[in-house]
């Protein structure tokens, strides 16, 4: 089977398209990753199968969505545009499968408009509204009795208004370029978290199928650790713009083993590093970040799903300091599944409290060390694509 990946040039986005890429060839299919141009200087080919992914730039990628002061509206005007960007080079690429990115609203609308399957990718929990759930993005737990119900309805409310209005825009935005307003969706839907960081619906899609986190290391280097014996901490900043402003330096001033009165040692690991002069103690750099996991009793991170999926999935407690976006989201949810805490605002005195806290509880290492097993309780991605494709044959 010959399969296209959409996805747009954000690691927390492009990083999963790549992985799931990965597992599709290693089970014998060819696939082509549109996304972009940085990718494809990170590709690097390691193990067989790599041979059949091949990564190309995602046209469009410089499209503004017009002068609309709306920003949903340009959203929406964007996603049309480089949807028709993306009809030449989809076509020429005679693949049998599309999985679209769930921000990456293009490639499935590009799928449609050629009448070929397609499958979405979430690299994050299930976000869509639930009638048990409060709004994604308050980071509460779903209320109990009377009363919390009562609050999750009022809430959803005030939300769905805003809601409506972005389905608007989009169907306008549809129709302008030939699809239908009302979009028929994917064929099924990977969401590719861990099970502890998805929350319980009623209304699970039968459709949406968790799959686990999707993971690459665009690296091959390694880390060296600071020399010692002290508890290692791994601090990994944000790639979101969203993401809290100089959180590797914040982090290490909070642990400075002067202050903690603990040996700790620290590796700041990004794609991009940007510290203040290292002291013996710490580490910087850009490695293979599943390397130093295995060696560490800690992460600290801006709360994106993809560092908290790679450190929960290794068994690593965190310590979350969320920026924008879904990230207050998911650092609520690792704080009240017991996995780590969550610390806003991104105080040094605070960050110190909670990673000497969380080091020191015996139980959030262990409940972990738990989440990590949940890998073994999803379904199969490859899987899912196959069926979708082969749902589409037969119909």
């Amino acid at each position: 089977m010959r399969v296209a990946v959409v996805a747009g040039p954000d690691a927390g986005h492009a990083i999963p398209a790549i992985a799931l890429a990965r597992r599709l060839a290693a089970a014998g299919d060819d696939v082509v990753v549109f996304t972009g141009e940085p990718w494809q200087r990170r590709w690097h080919r390691r193990t067989a199968g790599d041979e059949r992914v091949s990564l190309v730039v995602l046209p469009g990628l410089d499209r503004t969505g017009g002068d609309d002061t709306d920003a949903g509206a340009r959203l929406s005007v964007r996603a049309a545009q480089m949807a028709t960007d993306l009809l030449g080079p989809l076509a020429a690429q005679h693949v049998d499968l599309v999985v679209g990115d769930v921000i990456t609203v293009c490639g499935g609308w590009a799928a449609e408009a050629l009448g070929l399957p397609w499958v979405e990718l979430s690299p994050h929990p299930l976000y869509e509204p639930s009638r048990a759930l409060p709004p994604i993005g308050s980071g509460l737990a779903p209320g109990n009795g009377l009363r919390g119900r009562a609050r999750d309805a009022i809430m959803r409310t005030l939300t769905a208004r805003s809601r409506a209005e972005g389905e608007r825009q989009r169907g306008a935005a549809r129709t302008a370029i030939g699809l239908p307003a009302d979009a028929p969706g994917p064929a099924a839907r990977l969401i590719a978290t861990l099970p502890v960081l998805e929350v319980p619906r009623p209304d699970w899609p039968a459709h949406a199928h968790l799959v686990g986190p999707l993971l690459w290391e665009p690296t091959d280097t390694v880390f060296t650790p600071p020399a010692g014996d002290g508890p290692l901490v791994v601090v990994a900043p944000s790639t979101a713009a969203t993401g809290v402003p100089d959180l590797g330096q914040t982090v290490l001033t909070a642990l400075d083993p002067a202050l903690t009165g603990v040996p700790l040692r620290v590796v700041v690991s990004a794609l991009d590093v940007a510290v203040d002069t290292l002291p013996s103690w710490a580490v910087a750099g850009t490695a293979r970040q599943d390397r130093v996991l295995a060696e560490a009793s800690l992460v600290v991170c801006g709360g994106g799903h993809g560092m908290l999926a790679k450190s929960l999935a290794a068994g690593v407690p965190v310590v979350a300091v969320p920026g924008g976006g879904d990230q207050w989201e998911l650092a609520n949810r690792v704080r009240r599944a017991g996995v780590g805490a969550c610390v806003r605002p991104p105080d040094v005195t605070a960050v110190r409290a909670a990673c000497l806290d969380v080091l020191g509880d015996a139980r959030v290492a262990a409940a972990a060390r738990q989440a990590a097993a949940g890998v073994y309780d999803v379904d199969d991605p490859v899987a899912v694509c196959h069926a979708a494709a082969g749902a589409s044959r037969r119909d």
